[in-house]
Protein backbone atom coordinates (compact mmCIF):
# COMPACT_ATOMS: atom_id res chain seq x y z
CA UNK A 1 0.00 0.00 0.00
CA UNK A 2 1.26 3.41 -0.76
CA UNK A 3 1.83 6.49 0.86
CA UNK A 4 -1.06 8.21 -1.12
CA UNK A 5 -3.80 5.30 -0.12
CA UNK A 6 -2.44 5.22 4.13
CA UNK A 7 -2.86 9.30 3.87
CA UNK A 8 -5.97 9.37 2.07
CA UNK A 9 -7.87 6.29 4.59
CA UNK A 10 -6.52 7.95 7.48
CA UNK A 11 -8.11 10.97 6.12
CA UNK A 12 -11.56 9.37 5.03
CA UNK A 13 -11.85 7.48 8.78
CA UNK A 14 -11.00 10.75 10.48
CA UNK A 15 -13.59 13.43 8.60
CA UNK A 16 -15.96 10.28 8.49
CA UNK A 17 -15.59 10.32 12.49
CA UNK A 18 -16.23 14.46 12.63
CA UNK A 19 -18.94 13.78 10.45
CA UNK A 20 -20.67 11.32 12.64
CA UNK A 21 -19.92 13.83 16.09
CA UNK A 22 -21.55 16.79 13.99
CA UNK A 23 -24.64 14.85 13.15
CA UNK A 24 -24.67 13.53 16.56
CA UNK A 25 -24.51 16.94 17.96
CA UNK A 26 -27.45 17.77 15.74
CA UNK A 27 -29.22 15.00 16.54
CA UNK A 28 -29.58 13.75 13.20
CA UNK A 29 -31.08 10.36 12.66
CA UNK A 30 -29.14 7.16 10.87
CA UNK A 31 -29.70 8.01 7.44
CA UNK A 32 -28.85 11.58 7.78
CA UNK A 33 -25.29 10.31 10.09
CA UNK A 34 -24.40 8.76 6.97
CA UNK A 35 -25.12 11.54 4.69
CA UNK A 36 -23.18 14.05 6.89
CA UNK A 37 -20.26 11.64 7.05
CA UNK A 38 -20.28 10.56 2.96
CA UNK A 39 -20.14 14.14 2.69
CA UNK A 40 -17.20 15.05 4.87
CA UNK A 41 -15.09 11.96 4.04
CA UNK A 42 -15.17 12.12 0.47
CA UNK A 43 -16.59 15.36 -1.20
CA UNK A 44 -12.86 16.88 -0.74
CA UNK A 45 -11.43 13.98 -2.78
CA UNK A 46 -14.33 13.73 -5.30
CA UNK A 47 -13.67 17.49 -6.07
CA UNK A 48 -9.37 17.26 -5.88
CA UNK A 49 -9.79 13.79 -8.72
CA UNK A 50 -12.34 16.30 -10.93
CA UNK A 51 -9.86 18.80 -10.67
CA UNK A 52 -6.99 16.59 -11.68
CA UNK A 53 -9.32 15.40 -14.45
CA UNK A 54 -9.63 11.59 -13.51
CA UNK A 55 -12.06 9.47 -12.48
CA UNK A 56 -13.05 10.38 -8.55
CA UNK A 57 -11.21 7.33 -6.61
CA UNK A 58 -14.78 7.36 -4.06
CA UNK A 59 -16.30 6.65 -7.30
CA UNK A 60 -14.16 3.80 -9.08
CA UNK A 61 -13.43 1.84 -5.56
CA UNK A 62 -15.36 0.29 -2.70
CA UNK A 63 -12.87 1.12 0.04
CA UNK A 64 -14.01 4.76 1.09
CA UNK A 65 -17.55 3.68 0.69
CA UNK A 66 -16.97 0.63 3.33
CA UNK A 67 -14.62 2.98 5.66
CA UNK A 68 -17.34 5.57 5.94
CA UNK A 69 -20.04 3.08 6.80
CA UNK A 70 -17.97 1.45 9.14
CA UNK A 71 -17.16 4.42 10.95
CA UNK A 72 -20.58 4.99 11.14
CA UNK A 73 -21.80 1.95 12.43
CA UNK A 74 -19.43 1.36 15.13
CA UNK A 75 -20.00 4.77 16.34
CA UNK A 76 -23.64 4.13 16.70
CA UNK A 77 -23.40 0.51 17.80
CA UNK A 78 -20.94 1.10 20.33
CA UNK A 79 -23.17 4.02 21.84
CA UNK A 80 -19.85 6.54 20.98
CA UNK A 81 -22.19 9.05 21.62
CA UNK A 82 -22.26 8.93 25.09
CA UNK A 83 -18.47 9.77 25.14
CA UNK A 84 -18.63 13.03 23.03
CA UNK A 85 -19.12 15.58 25.27
CA UNK A 86 -20.34 17.90 23.31
CA UNK A 87 -18.88 20.86 25.24
CA UNK A 88 -15.56 19.64 24.88
CA UNK A 89 -14.65 19.65 21.47
CA UNK A 90 -11.61 17.63 21.49
CA UNK A 91 -12.02 14.48 19.86
CA UNK A 92 -14.14 16.45 17.03
CA UNK A 93 -10.98 18.81 16.59
CA UNK A 94 -8.86 15.66 16.67
CA UNK A 95 -10.30 13.88 14.01
CA UNK A 96 -11.39 16.97 12.07
CA UNK A 97 -7.20 17.61 12.28
CA UNK A 98 -6.07 14.49 11.12
CA UNK A 99 -8.61 14.70 8.33
CA UNK A 100 -7.51 18.20 7.55
CA UNK A 101 -3.52 17.65 7.19
CA UNK A 102 -3.94 14.02 5.39
CA UNK A 103 -6.51 15.37 3.12
CA UNK A 104 -3.88 18.05 2.53
CA UNK A 105 -1.04 15.66 1.93
CA UNK A 106 -2.78 13.60 -1.02
CA UNK A 107 -4.25 16.54 -2.32
CA UNK A 108 -0.80 18.02 -2.99
CA UNK A 109 0.66 14.51 -4.02
CA UNK A 110 -2.02 14.19 -6.54
CA UNK A 111 -1.55 17.11 -7.99
CA UNK A 112 2.16 17.05 -8.03
CA UNK A 113 1.54 14.05 -9.68
CA UNK A 114 -0.37 15.66 -12.36
CA UNK A 115 2.65 18.27 -12.41
CA UNK A 116 0.84 20.89 -11.20
CA UNK A 117 2.38 24.13 -10.74
CA UNK A 118 3.18 25.41 -6.78
CA UNK A 119 -0.38 27.77 -6.85
CA UNK A 120 -2.02 24.29 -8.36
CA UNK A 121 -0.78 22.15 -5.97
CA UNK A 122 -1.30 24.13 -2.67
CA UNK A 123 -4.71 24.85 -4.40
CA UNK A 124 -5.66 21.39 -4.87
CA UNK A 125 -4.51 20.54 -1.40
CA UNK A 126 -6.57 23.26 0.35
CA UNK A 127 -10.23 22.23 -1.56
CA UNK A 128 -9.44 18.03 -0.57
CA UNK A 129 -8.58 19.40 2.73
CA UNK A 130 -11.54 21.76 3.31
CA UNK A 131 -14.07 20.68 0.46
CA UNK A 132 -15.73 17.65 2.48
CA UNK A 133 -15.89 20.07 5.47
CA UNK A 134 -17.53 22.83 3.12
CA UNK A 135 -19.88 20.93 1.78
CA UNK A 136 -21.44 19.63 5.52
CA UNK A 137 -21.16 23.05 6.82
CA UNK A 138 -23.01 23.93 4.01
CA UNK A 139 -25.80 21.49 4.71
CA UNK A 140 -26.38 22.64 8.03
CA UNK A 141 -26.46 25.71 7.57
CA UNK A 142 -23.50 27.12 8.62
CA UNK A 143 -20.63 29.05 7.74
CA UNK A 144 -18.06 27.29 6.23
CA UNK A 145 -15.23 27.16 8.82
CA UNK A 146 -12.22 28.03 6.76
CA UNK A 147 -14.35 31.53 6.11
CA UNK A 148 -14.21 33.05 9.47
CA UNK A 149 -11.67 31.81 11.86
CA UNK A 150 -9.12 28.93 13.59
CA UNK A 151 -6.08 29.29 11.25
CA UNK A 152 -7.71 26.25 9.34
CA UNK A 153 -7.48 26.53 5.40
CA UNK A 154 -3.67 28.13 6.24
CA UNK A 155 -2.56 24.82 8.05
CA UNK A 156 -3.57 23.08 4.25
CA UNK A 157 -1.95 25.66 2.14
CA UNK A 158 0.98 25.35 4.40
CA UNK A 159 1.21 21.80 4.49
CA UNK A 160 0.42 22.18 0.26
CA UNK A 161 3.50 23.95 -0.03
CA UNK A 162 5.77 21.55 2.41
CA UNK A 163 4.59 18.85 0.15
CA UNK A 164 5.30 20.78 -3.11
CA UNK A 165 8.95 21.66 -1.55
CA UNK A 166 9.82 18.02 -0.87
CA UNK A 167 8.90 17.11 -4.19
CA UNK A 168 11.07 19.73 -5.93
CA UNK A 169 14.01 18.31 -3.88
CA UNK A 170 12.81 14.45 -4.96
CA UNK A 171 12.43 14.19 -1.04
CA UNK A 172 9.23 12.53 -0.96
CA UNK A 173 9.05 9.33 1.08
CA UNK A 174 7.73 7.52 3.79
CA UNK A 175 10.09 9.74 6.57
CA UNK A 176 8.98 13.19 4.79
CA UNK A 177 5.62 12.89 4.71
CA UNK A 178 5.52 11.43 8.37
CA UNK A 179 7.41 14.55 9.28
CA UNK A 180 5.16 16.79 7.11
CA UNK A 181 2.36 15.26 9.09
CA UNK A 182 3.43 15.63 12.49
CA UNK A 183 4.44 19.30 12.00
CA UNK A 184 0.83 20.56 9.93
CA UNK A 185 -1.02 18.51 12.60
CA UNK A 186 0.84 20.01 15.75
CA UNK A 187 0.71 23.65 14.13
CA UNK A 188 -3.44 22.56 13.36
CA UNK A 189 -3.74 21.78 17.28
CA UNK A 190 -1.70 24.86 18.79
CA UNK A 191 -3.63 26.86 16.35
CA UNK A 192 -6.66 25.37 17.48
CA UNK A 193 -6.13 25.98 21.49
CA UNK A 194 -4.14 29.37 20.91
CA UNK A 195 -6.86 30.59 19.07
CA UNK A 196 -4.26 31.67 16.10
CA UNK A 197 -6.72 33.48 13.54
CA UNK A 198 -5.68 35.54 10.44
CA UNK A 199 -6.60 39.09 10.52
CA UNK A 200 -10.31 39.95 9.78
CA UNK A 201 -10.76 42.19 6.28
Amino acid sequence: MSILEITDILGIVAFALSGYWVAAKERFDLLGAFILSFLTALGGGVLRDILVDRTPYAFSHSLPSLLVISVVLISYLFHLKKYLHFQNRTLFIISDAIGLVSFAITGAMVATQADFNFFGVILVALITAVGGGVLRDMLLNQVPLILKSDFYGSVAIITGGLVYGADKMQFMNTLSVLSIFIFSFLLRMIAYYRRWNLPEA
